[in-house]
């Protein structure tokens, strides 16, 4: 539960316009000290979490290892980690190209779902917060 309440605190703050990619060249000591916030570290979780289920537990884990015996003792890129996914899926999957979707972009999609009888249709598009002009006085603006 805790997790959870973490992760709709880190996804908030995330679909503001002041948010920022979990991942991004930089170029001084202070650019490094700003991208260590909920964004990066809440968002970076859920997103591994993510690619754990996807992928499968031990696909995952196996991938995890790989990526430590291979960068142990030196440093490494997030490529790097996607390079050993991508090798113990045998390439079957291109995860670097999925995570990149993830990592490299601000914010996350909205997928909005309608049925119409039999037909379901679905639109997805990037999600923002906007705040409501300050005299709205309803609470879904809260929503």
């Amino acid at each position: 539960e805790d997790f959870l309440n973490l992760i709709f605190k880190a996804m908030m703050k995330d679909s503001l316009n002041s948010s920022h990619p979990v991942s991004s060249a930089v170029q001084s000591s202070e650019q490094i000290q700003e991208m260590f916030d909920a964004v990066s570290y809440i968002k970076g979780a859920s997103l591994l979490l993510m690619l754990k289920h996807y992928l499968s537990k031990e696909v995952f884990q196996a991938g995890i290892e790989i990526y430590l015996h291979n960068h142990k003792y030196g440093s490494a890129r997030s490529d790097d980690l996607w390079d050993s996914m991508n090798e113990i899926t045998n390439g079957t999957l291109d995860v670097k190209k999925l995570m990149k979707t993830w990592i490299l972009h601000k914010g996350f999609p909205l997928v909005t779902v309608v049925r119409k009888g039999k037909i379901i249709s679905l639109q997805q598009e990037k999600f923002l917060y906007r705040v409501e002009p300050e005299n709205w006085t309803s609470d879904a603006r809260l929503l």
